[in-house]
């Protein structure tokens, strides 16, 4: 056993510090299991939202040592025993308390986006779908919801335009439905004026910071920017649609 240095937030929307602390870890601990022990030993009333402690549930994101990331899968061993392990809450989002913050826009978000339109089933009552179609948007399905993307993207977080781009997660979202080989529905508007995919520069830092490890720029968010160039600014697109009156 041996003892880290930790500072952790502790505060509300009306304001808070980092306070420091002394930790007893123990090999092969994670930084959530030392917030449950600063929670059982030096500050009870510590706020901090976990659930499944497996990487799946989403539950415990913050930012350690200013990355987003899961505490429940970054490991004491990955830091120096000498360096302070700073905790704090995503900063993309309303503080609530310590290291909890309201993530409730996100939900909100997720209600306005168009649902899945499949197309009619074949004569005998199913349909059929090629499996290089299914694995496309597979990779997209893993997503748990940690929106450690959300908060990573310096259009939420720096600008604060979540009045104008739903963020990197949503764009998955987009992207599971307009990939579907069932899908009909027209989503382009709505990816333009709605979702803001012109919003988004393709740093690719939610990529880098997705626990799942979705390739959410390259297989999500380009494609989708793509679609709406090809349907809003595509000078021959414009014209074939002027010329035969369709789309």
């Amino acid at each position: 056993m041996s003892e880290r240095h930790f500072r952790v937030y502790r505060g509300n929307a009306a304001g808070g510090s980092f306070q420091d602390f002394r930790v007893q870890v123990d090999e092969g601990m994670v930084v959530l299991d030392a917030i449950h022990r600063i929670q059982a030993t030096q500050a009870m009333d510590l706020a901090c939202r976990w659930n499944c402690k497996a990487g799946k549930c989403g539950s415990c994101s913050a930012e350690v040592n200013g990355r987003p990331r899961l505490m429940c899968m970054t490991r004491m061993s990955d830091y120096a025993g000498e360096e302070t392990i700073t905790v704090g809450p995503m900063r993309a989002f309303p503080l609530l308390k310590d290291l909890v913050t309201d993530v409730s826009w996100n939900f909100e978000v997720n209600r306005k986006i168009p649902g899945f339109k499949p197309r009619p089933p074949e004569a005998d009552g199913t349909w059929r779908m090629q499996q290089i179609d299914i694995d496309r948007v597979q990779e997209f399905r893993k997503c748990i919801e940690c929106f450690l993307c959300q908060d990573v993207c310096h259009v939420l977080r720096d600008h604060n335009r979540k009045d104008a781009f739903v963020g990197p997660r949503f764009l998955v979202r987009l992207a599971s439905l307009e990939m579907h080989p069932l899908d009909t529905a027209d989503r382009s508007e709505f990816l333009k004026d709605v979702a803001g995919t012109g919003f988004c520069n393709i740093t690719k830092c939610c990529t880098e910071v997705c626990p799942e490890h979705i390739t959410i720029t390259d297989n999500a968010i380009i494609p989708l920017k793509e679609r709406v160039v090809g349907r809003f600014y595509d000078p021959l697109a414009w014209l074939l649609r002027k010329i035969t009156g369709k789309g």
